[in-house]
């Protein structure tokens, strides 16, 4: 601003020129709109500095979301078909075999469940009102409170008396609770009055199952070897001990074979008769049939046909599987693992890297023979502890090379009931209530299938 562009009046006042005045407030209109770009610049930084810190904040929730739910250890799993190993690696079958030989195996075992039993029912399966072999032998897993559950068993289908030409048995199988002294002594009186609890040192709770399990099969192996089958049961299952034993007889054409009328006629055309059996013209080569020790080859064996004079007969034998079989059947799953943290079953991937589980049995009920007992037993020796059960011995299975058998007659779930409906039902779970299961029970004897 120049000198000549202010005057000065006789009171001292300054007064600009018009001029000058246009150019003050030109200028302070372009202050003013150079704070208020400066304002606005800084707002949209802050703007996006929020958007910013907004976009990272979800990115990391999303993140922290997915790595909760194993969208990340998914990416990086193990494919089980092509890769599976589990320790100890390697074939074991010649351990298993030198194992149950008495001999000392090359190899020491990695994995060995030495928990003390407290019970042993050691004379359950030496009585003397049989010829010396069991047909069946139930193994209840129960928890150590639950009294009224154990006795609707002994009244229901855990009756040992329910065939008198089948020798069965049935033990429960407890864990300890060591703080409760009363809780142990009611325990020991249940046993003094029934005889049939088998209790090992190992504390009774739900991640100790697989240590329950596989002290019923060190009980079973040393105190009870002489029944051909065995049948693991929880406490909270109904099961039909009458379709039990229908199962283990016939396994592949179960219960297929119980609708087919023992004798059915139809007209074909017969080229040959060869022998005689009953009045009937039977060929030689259909009255034998080959005993193997898979359960794949005998689906076929147990239904012959024979013809005479234009009629087909058909039948089913009197069948028997051979004491050899290996039988590890009930409801088998394939599945993958919980990844995500909020399951009550989620594995890392530290623990099990692969994406699929190999073939199990779900625990609550399944059926096991004598031979196939035996070697998982022994196999468990060379199979690192898992805490879930079913999985162990799904493991176990596969590395004692025994294929579990699917039945859908074992229910893991509680199947909706009627009077029909559990005709054939092998075992359903969620009888966990006394009165209903002798309910079910008694209705279910009453109808023939029980």
């Amino acid at each position: 601003m120049s000198p000549a562009s202010i005057i000065v009046n006789k009171n001292m006042s300054i007064i600009y020129s018009k001029d000058t005045v246009c150019n003050i407030k030109k200028n302070f209109f372009c202050f003013r709109q150079k704070s208020n770009a400066r304002e606005q610049t800084i707002m949209g930084m802050r703007l996006t500095s929020r958007m910013k810190i907004k976009y990272v904040t979800v990115a990391v929730l999303v993140i922290v979301i997915m790595q909760y739910f194993g969208v990340f250890t998914h990416i990086f799993e193990l494919d089980f078909y092509m890769n599976f190993s589990y320790p100890l690696e390697g074939d074991i079958q010649k351990y298993v075999l030198q194992l149950r030989n008495m001999e000392v195996p090359d190899v020491a075992p990695i994995n060995v469940y030495n928990n003390t039993f407290i019970s042993s029912c050691n004379k359950k399966c030496s009585e003397s009102d049989y010829s010396g072999k069991l047909r069946l032998v139930y193994i209840v897993k129960s928890a150590i409170n639950h009294f009224d559950r154990r006795l609707a068993i002994r009244s229901s289908w855990g009756f040992e008396k329910r065939f008198s030409d089948v020798p069965i048995r049935i033990v429960f199988l407890l864990g300890i609770e060591p703080e409760d002294v009363d809780l142990q002594m009611k325990v020991e009186k249940e046993q003094q009055k029934y005889g049939d609890i088998v209790q090992a040192d190992f504390m009774d709770s739900y991640f100790n199952n697989t240590v329950k399990t596989m002290m019923g099969f060190k009980w079973a192996v040393a105190f009870c070897p002489n029944s051909k089958f065995y049948m693991f049961s929880d406490d909270d299952m109904y099961i039909s001990t009458k379709n039990v034993l229908r199962f283990i007889r016939n396994p592949t054409q179960y219960p297929e074979y119980l609708e087919t009328p023992v004798i059915a006629l139809r007209q074909v055309k017969t080229p040959y008769a060869d022998s005689e059996i009953n009045g009937q013209n039977i060929p030689q080569q259909v009255l034998s049939t080959r005993r193997e020790k898979t359960l794949s080859k005998f689906e076929n064996s147990a239904l012959v046909s024979v013809q005479s004079g234009g009629l087909k007969l058909q039948q089913f034998l009197d069948f028997e599987l051979p004491d050899d079989v290996r039988l590890f059947a009930g409801y088998v799953f394939v599945s993958a693992p919980h990844r995500h943290r909020s399951s009550k079953w989620y594995i890392p991937l530290s623990e099990y890297p692969y994406h699929m589980w190999p073939p199990y049995v779900t625990a609550g009920a399944y059926v096991l023979s004598r031979e196939a007992l035996f070697d998982m037993y022994y196999a468990s020796f060379y199979t690192r502890h898992f805490r879930f059960d079913d999985i162990y011995l799904g493991l176990v299975a596969k590395k004692a090379k025994i294929e579990p058998y699917h039945c859908t007659q074992f229910h893991y779930y509680k199947k909706e009931y009627n009077v029909f409906s559990y005709r054939h039902v092998v075992a359903s779970h969620g009888y966990g209530e006394p009165h209903e299961l002798l309910k079910v029970w008694n209705e279910q004897k009453s109808a023939g299938n029980a």
